[in-house]
């Protein structure tokens, strides 16, 4: 009787042990980048509405976002803020402060000094065996018509982003396209804010709303 006691513990130890390696884990997606980031698990903002799309038992979504950071201050804190968590994917999400504070007080990032930061982290996040899908910035004031003040240098930094996830063959989430797209469809009295955005870069609940379903076909 013993015997079998201690052989049915056993047997039982090891289903445990087996089913615990058989668990699988959510997949780790961490999203870098600035206040629109750092906004986005706050409230109704977009990662809070991607985790109520998706899966919690599939997808473990985590924000990594700082307001007013740029392409280099993202390269600065990679390690400590997204790869020691060991992410399985990394959504880049940056750019517009490196176009927006050119103005004012000028501290926005040059063009090639910005593709060269946005490559290495690209570069670094591969090498610790992570996808990465990079997103294009969003909108700098949201008249349809092209004359946003820094419509012409977004666009350009727009591009250099789709350039890199062609030449690293990274997935792309072209926002800049898809905000544009819907400010022609709904702008209709080409206002400069209110429609997607707050003050003209930060999102409302329908900008939220359209990076969250710009996003979720990539999960």
């Amino acid at each position: 009787m013993f015997k079998k006691l201690i052989s049915t513990g056993l047997l039982l130890a090891l289903c445990f042990v087996l089913m615990s390696h058989n668990t699988i884990k959510p997949k780790r997606i961490i999203f870098f980048g600035d206040s629109i980031t750092q906004a986005g698990v706050q409230g109704e903002g977009y990662i809070n509405l991607l985790k109520k799309e998706l899966d919690p038992t599939q997808f473990e979504l985590i924000g990594a976002g700082i307001g007013g950071n740029k392409v280099y201050d993202l390269y600065l804190r990679l390690e400590d803020d997204v790869l020691s968590k060991k992410p399985d994917v990394v959504v880049i999400y940056v750019g517009i402060n490196d176009v927006w504070h050119k103005l004012g007080a000028k501290t926005g990032t040059d063009y090639d000094k910005f593709l060269k930061f946005y490559e290495a982290i690209i570069a670094k996040i591969k090498a610790n065996g992570a996808q990465v899908i990079l997103c294009t910035p969003s909108v700098i004031g949201e008249k349809y018509d092209g004359t946003n003040e820094v419509d012409a240098d977004l666009d350009k930094y727009a591009q250099g982003i789709r350039d890199l996830a062609q030449k690293s063959k990274a997935p792309l989430c072209d926002l800049r396209k898809a905000f544009l797209d819907y400010e022609n469809a709904q702008n209709t009295s080409n206002l400069d804010q209110g429609i997607l955005t707050t003050d003209k870069v930060h999102l409302n609940l329908t900008g939220n709303k359209l990076v969250a379903q710009t996003l979720k076909p990539f999960f």
